[in-house]
């Protein structure tokens, strides 16, 4: 039901002779994915635990599959072919982020005491929840540097076709020579929304979630924003009227899109009104 929805707005978007690519969240299902590799790795102990990297790579298929198939129903349903496919993503992290000493991201199931202690064992980061009363593992949330995909995306791009990339954040990924180590973490999908949006040279960034704008509390009065300048958004970001896990994310990330070149604008709005927001009716615009 949710990736009907969300075709419906894409195709709204090529309606509007806009080539799009997708990138999306994979925060439930990541997290759905390690808890039963890991519970496969319980039962049968000859097996080991599936690596994120790994968990991350099977959401991006399966959320990929299921939307690309829904955005080709629906634009056959409007009478449009265009081709869409998903590219499996990974992205390059430093392994020197101090994200990975601080890690913020809760991923997989309540744990007991014991389990708690032996994802320990194994150097994992755990935390307790006072109102589940259980543990859950917490991972880095390093910042994107590089995407190697990407001149594949930009083919498909400039052959007007759909793209579905870098799905949650994309596979993060160490550089060792020639080869790629998957990093235990997963990256912040906003920021990577905006490192892809950049390497494209696309001209608008637009964040979909159920919001028609982004809101700020001033004195007890909360007030939607419209508009705002570069400096404006950074007056905003300094002052702390963000939410450090949901909101700041997405304006931090537009404006380092829109501040990267001259001439770009960055939407934040209701993914149900994405049309609304691409014309300028409603939306948290940076530009």
């Amino acid at each position: 039901e949710r990736v009907k929805l969300a075709a419906k707005a894409i195709a709204d978007l090529v309606e509007e002779k806009y080539d799009v690519v997708i990138t999306h969240s994979n925060g439930p299902q990541v997290g759905m994915i390690q808890t039963a590799m890991t519970e496969f790795s319980r039962l049968d102990p000859d097996r080991t635990v599936a690596p994120m990297s790994i968990c991350s790579a099977m959401s991006q298929g399966y959320i990929g599959f299921d939307l690309q198939n829904a955005i080709r129903s629906e634009l056959l349903s409007r009478g449009l072919y265009k081709p869409v496919s998903t590219i499996i993503t990974q992205v390059r992290v430093d392994p020197f982020d101090r994200a990975f000493n601080a890690p913020s991201k809760v991923i997989g199931r309540l744990m007991t005491k014991e389990e708690a202690e032996n994802e320990k064992k194994k150097g994992n980061y755990v935390e307790y929840e006072e109102g589940d009363e259980g543990y859950r593992r917490i991972i880095a949330s390093p910042k994107p540097i590089d995407i190697y995909e990407i001149d594949a995306i930009k083919a498909l791009v400039d052959a007007h076709q759909l793209v579905i990339a870098a799905g949650g954040g994309g596979i993060p990924v160490l550089e060792q020579r020639t080869g790629l180590k998957g990093a235990s973490a997963v990256i912040e999908k906003d920021y990577t929304a905006a490192k892809l949006a950049d390497m494209l040279d696309a001209d608008a960034l637009m964040i979909l979630t159920s919001s028609d704008n982004l809101t700020i509390d001033v004195d007890g009065e909360v007030k939607e924003l419209g508009t705002l300048t570069t400096k404006e958004a950074e007056d905003l970001i300094d002052k702390g009227y963000f939410d450090p896990i949901t909101s700041l994310p997405k304006i931090d990330a537009s404006l380092n899109f829109v501040l990267a070149k001259k001439g770009r604008k960055a939407i934040i709005s209701n993914l149900a009104k994405a049309k609304d927001a691409i014309r300028g009716k409603i939306g948290t615009v940076i530009e």
